[in-house]
């Protein structure tokens, strides 16, 4: 099976970290994985951003099918939203209105992605999420402008979840709840039997904040949150300062609580997270590059602004292509079997110019032009040499006459009464049964004479005669008498 390379950006208003992963089937390698950051810019602006990405993945060399985004917390919102509805079509067709109503503001300048995370007989519960459409349009048009189109821009919170349950969650996690520190955020994830609608909580942490009381707060008022019907037991923290003491929070808790590794699931190599901000960034990212293989419902920004046309778009490009290169072959091969009928017409024509002149010399009848057809004219050809065959056999009737006793019959009939008739013989056409006479005599009287002089040798199978110019002109046909 052939591989793909997919890229995840973990974007925040001032940094930004990549991981770029190869997956063949169900294996995945991590290719590479780099941060960049505009504090040390002049400007500090997504396009500048967007730069340093496309930069990085230039040197690194990365070549990737699709790309998606993971979006910082601190550049969108979560909120609960009731839905009275349980199919996705009919919630996604009335999000924005529920959400509206829930908030009691304005969300015309906002996109809204959302995540169904109960239904019963009343609706849905729904885990909304909203972000200010000029940080969406800034992220995209930026990346796009950098030749980087994300398929899809999600909040960073679902693309750790996604990271957690494809690569950290063991089926023994069931009753734990993950906190994730990372230097400036704070997320807590609980996984449910199906593992397909984790609850989710994000929120932002002072850097100067004791981390040890944060989750000694925060943990319990997650749970309660959270209302599930398993109860959680342990607490599994992921602290990037590693200043959290596990035995002290674990009494305050009330339950078990301990550290859990983030890279080491990931099989990340030291050396790859060497330009990595860190190992819950990382994770962030690397979980937005799993966005393909995400059959769940996805919480993406971008069905609900600027829907992603990327593969649409390449598609049609080359479509386009296509038509015309297949346009471009259809005009070249017409044109080749253009110019070789046209050669080999005039071949013909050339063939037909020489052959006219033999062909008329010897057709009777005063044809003066070639049949349109060579079939025909090998036809007229054929007909008329067995004609001619026969006649040179002297095939007559009955087989015994020849030509030159056929032509003395007539001749002694013309010889008794050529001169009192004043007889003229215009045609004589010899056929292999017969003799067509064409002439004229001074009068119908002599012709009628000339007929009777006939008749002594051979007999007449038809005639006609009409009187015209002063003299009587004669058609007869005739045949030697048995």
């Amino acid at each position: 099976m052939e591989g793909q390379n997919y890229l995840g950006i973990y974007v925040s208003k001032d940094s930004a970290t990549v991981v770029c992963i190869g997956s063949q089937g169900r294996d995945r390698n991590i290719l590479g994985c780099f941060s960049v950051s505009v504090e040390s810019q002049e400007e500090r602006n997504p396009q500048v951003l967007a730069r340093l990405i496309a930069q990085g993945c230039a040197e690194r060399k990365f070549e990737f099918s699709d790309s998606a985004v993971a979006l910082d917390c601190a550049m969108f919102m979560q909120h609960n939203v009731h839905s009275e509805f349980k199919d996705a079509k009919q919630i996604a067709a009335t999000v924005r209105f529920d959400t509206e109503e829930a908030l009691s503001t304005d969300i015309s300048d906002v996109a809204i992605a959302f995540k169904i995370t109960s239904s019963d007989k009343t609706g849905s519960e729904l885990t909304v999420v909203t972000a200010q459409r000029k940080i969406l349009s800034d992220v995209i048009l930026s990346l796009q402008s950098n030749n980087i189109d994300p398929i899809s821009i999600e909040p960073d919170v679902y693309c750790l979840s996604r990271f957690i349950s494809q690569n950290v969650f063991s089926p023994e996690d069931l009753h734990s709840l993950f906190g994730i520190l990372s230097r400036r955020s704070g997320y807590f994830l609980t996984f449910g039997q199906s593992q397909e609608a984790p609850s989710v909580r994000t929120f932002l942490i002072n850097p100067a904040q004791d981390r040890g009381d944060l989750l000694a707060r925060e943990v319990p008022l997650t749970i309660a949150m959270a209302g599930r019907s398993e109860a959680i037991n342990c607490a599994k923290i992921f602290d990037s300062k590693e200043s959290v003491n596990y035995q002290q929070l674990s009494e305050r808790l009330g339950i078990e609580a301990n550290g859990v590794d983030l890279v080491e699931p990931a099989a990340a190599d030291p050396d790859i997270l060497a330009d990595c901000a860190g190992p819950v960034d990382f994770a962030i990212a690397y979980g937005a590059a799993l966005a393909h293989s995400d059959k769940t419902q996805s919480v993406n920004f971008r069905d609900d602004f600027m829907p992603y046309q990327g593969k649409k778009v390449r598609l049609q490009k080359a479509m386009k292509f296509l038509s015309i290169s297949v346009g471009v072959l259809m005009l070249a091969l017409g044109m080749y079997v253009t110019s070789q009928l046209w050669l080999t017409n005039k071949d013909r024509r050339q063939i037909r110019s020489k052959f006219k002149p033999d062909y008329l010399a010897v057709m009777p009848g005063g044809e003066k032009e070639l049949p349109a057809k060579s079939s025909e004219v090998v036809r007229k050809l054929g007909s008329e040499l067995r004609r001619t065959g026969a006649l040179m056999k002297g095939l007559g009737v009955g087989g015994e006459k020849s030509v030159s006793a056929k032509l003395t019959l007539v001749l002694e009939a013309f010889n008794k009464c050529a001169a009192p008739t004043k007889l003229s013989i215009d045609k004589i056409s010899i056929m292999p049964n017969n003799i067509r006479i064409v002439g004229s005599t001074s009068s119908r009287k002599n012709t009628r004479k000339l007929f009777d002089a006939i008749k002594d040798n051979l007999l007449i199978l038809g005639f006609d005669y009409r009187t015209e110019g002063g003299r009587d002109n004669f058609r007869v046909t005739v045949a030697p008498k048995k």
